[in-house]
C-alpha cells in the first residue's frame, strides 16, 4: 500500500514521527534506530509499513529497507505484533537481529521486554531459514563466533570469573570485532574484568 514517504521532517521523537508530504502530514512509529538516524528538520526518506487492524490503520517508519524487511519477518511470528516488532527493532540493529536469529541466540532475543521463552523460540523456528536466505548469512561464520564465544567463557570461567558478567564482556568485544580468535576473546577480556 504505502511503501514509502519523503518529505519534510515536521517532528520527531524516540518513537514517531512526523513527515509533512505535499501538505499532509503523516505519523509514524519509528524505532530508536531511525530516531537516531533522523536529521532534525530537512527532506528524510522512510521506508513505510501499513498495518490495518479493524480499531486502527498504523503507519511504521524505517531508515533503511533492511530494518523494514526484519520487522515485516518479525511480526509474521505467531505472538509478535508491530509493537513488539518495533521494541526489538529498537533494542537491537537489524544485524544484531537477523545474527541472534541465525546463531539461535534465545537468551538474546528473550531479552527484548515482552518476548518469553517460547516467542524466542518460535521467532528462531519461523524465522532462521529465511533469514539465512533472504539476507545470505553463513551459517558457518554464525557458528564459529559462537564456537569461539563459548570457548572464552569456560576458559574465563575456569579462572574464576563470574559468567554473567564475562558474557556480557565478551558481547562488547564481539560487537567491536566480531573475527576475533579465542585468544583475543579471553586477553581482551581479562582487561574488561
Amino acid at each position: 500500500m504505502i511503501t514509502q514517504i519523503r518529505g519534510k521532517l515536521v517532528e520527531k521523537s524516540p518513537t514517531e514521527a512526523v513527515v509533512d508530504c505535499a501538505g499532509v502530514g503523516y505519523l509514524l512509529h519509528i524505532s530508536l534506530n531511525t530516531f537516531s538516524s533522523l536529521p532534525d528538520d530537512e527532506l528524510v526518506v522512510l521506508y513505510t509499513h501499513l498495518s490495518i487492524r479493524e480499531d486502527a490503520h498504523t503507519l511504521y517508519g524505517f531508515a533503511t529497507k533492511i530494518e523494514r524487511e526484519v520487522f515485516k519477518l518479525l511480526i509474521s511470528v505467531s505472538g509478535v505484533g508491530p509493537s513488539i516488532a518495533r521494541t526489538m527493532c529498537s533494542s537491537m540493529t537489524s544485524e544484531e537481529i537477523q545474527q541472534a536469529i541465525a546463531s539461535e541466540n534465545v537468551k538474546l532475543i528473550q531479552s527484548v521486554k515482552g518476548i518469553g521463552v517460547k516467542t524466542a523460540q518460535r521467532v528462531i523456528v519461523d524465522l532462521k531459514d529465511k533469514i539465512l536466505k533472504t539476507f545470505n548469512i553463513d551459517e558457518v561464520s554464525v557458528s564459529a563466533s559462537n564456537t569461539n564465544k563459548d570457548e572464552a567463557l569456560s576458559a574465563l570461567e575456569v579462572l574464576g570469573f563470574n559468567k554473567k558478567q564475562s558474557e556480557k564482556v565478551i558481547s562488547n568485544i564481539l560487537k567491536e570485532t566480531p573475527e576475533a580468535t579465542v585468544e583475543k576473546l579471553i586477553k581482551l577480556a581479562l582487561k574488561n574484568l
